[in-house]
């Protein structure tokens, strides 16, 4: 039966003279990956802390959010209890070695003595940290830390599991591997609700995702279904500046488009041979054929890219 988590309703977030959060409407369906995508500023942590009661919502009449049932302005535990989370920043205690920084978390829980244990010994195996399990937190990598940090969320086995950004500044193997940890996780019937500035994670890990900016839902949907219906599926990034100018100087066919919104041109197109073609007059070198992705998509939208500040 399709059981949706998550329900945010006419969501609106102020802090003073800034808007946060504009009337956001969305659903996270039970046992998937639901991200949110957006620029700095764009309201995506504000909504994260929102969902688990770290920041109340502008009151209105229609205004709702209902995580597993409960309403997180006013039964910020009871979501606690059965959330996991993630935060952006590391904040595990260096003073303690691994095994001791997951048995302190699990007895704010109230879990057993033998089941924190086994709980211990079976998150350190799944996340590859069993050789580290006497390690200090200082002695662990980046990537260590980011690990144990999921792990941490997991110990009381949670129903939903919030990161936010959890692979920031990791090195492409390493996400890799957390990637397929949480692919892992999701299969098992856990939900996850996660932020990344990372495009190919978004596309790899969720089921749906909902592009912000500045506060307002801008689309929403399956990656690969809203790459299909709203932008062509091929680019050419010209990347070299004297290029550019002869690109701009260069009529173009219809069947190309051409923008301008990042500086220097992006010509885009349905066939992959149609950008092959019209770019073969301007020799080898100077500019990538590529496949369009989800700030491609932004790009279209708003005229700005994902990774731009507010």
């Amino acid at each position: 039966m399709t059981e949706f988590l998550i329900h945010a309703r006419n969501v609106n977030k102020s802090y003073k003279a800034l808007k946060a959060v504009r009337n956001l409407n969305f659903r996270v369906l039970s046992s998937t990956c639901f991200g949110f995508l957006g620029p700095n500023g764009a309201g995506k942590t504000t909504m994260m802390k929102m969902i688990y009661g770290k920041a109340l919502r502008d009151k209105t009449s229609d205004s709702q959010i209902k995580v597993m049932g409960y309403d997180p302005d006013t039964q910020e535990l009871n979501i606690k209890y059965l959330s996991g989370v993630v935060p952006q920043e590391d904040n595990l205690d260096e003073e303690l070695n691994v095994w001791q920084n997951l048995y302190i978390y699990a007895n704010f829980y109230g879990m057993h003595r033998n089941a924190i244990h086994q709980r211990i010994d079976e998150l350190l195996t799944f996340f590859e940290l069993s050789a580290k399990k006497k390690s200090k937190i200082r002695e662990l990598s980046g990537g260590m830390k980011r690990r144990l940090l999921i792990a941490r969320a997991l110990l009381h086995t949670p129903r939903l599991l919030i990161l936010d950004e959890p692979t920031t500044g990791l090195d492409p193997q390493v996400r890799h591997l957390i990637w397929e940890k949480l692919r892992q996780l999701k299969k098992d019937g856990l939900t996850i609700l996660l932020t990344t500035h990372y495009m190919e994670e978004a596309f790899q890990l969720c089921d749906t995702i909902l592009i912000m900016d500045r506060g307002q839902k801008i689309i929403e949907g399956a990656p690969s279904i809203l790459l299909n219906q709203h932008i062509e599926s091929y680019v050419a990034e010209i990347q070299d500046e004297a290029l550019a100018d002869r690109v701009r100087e260069t009529p173009i066919p219809d069947t190309i488009r051409r923008d301008y919104s990042h500086g220097s041109p992006l010509l885009y197109a349905q066939s992959f041979d149609t950008l092959k073609s019209f770019t073969k007059q301007f020799g080898q070198g100077g500019y990538y054929l590529r496949q369009s992705n989800l700030e491609d998509l932004f790009l279209k939208l708003t005229g700005r890219t994902l990774n731009e500040q507010q």
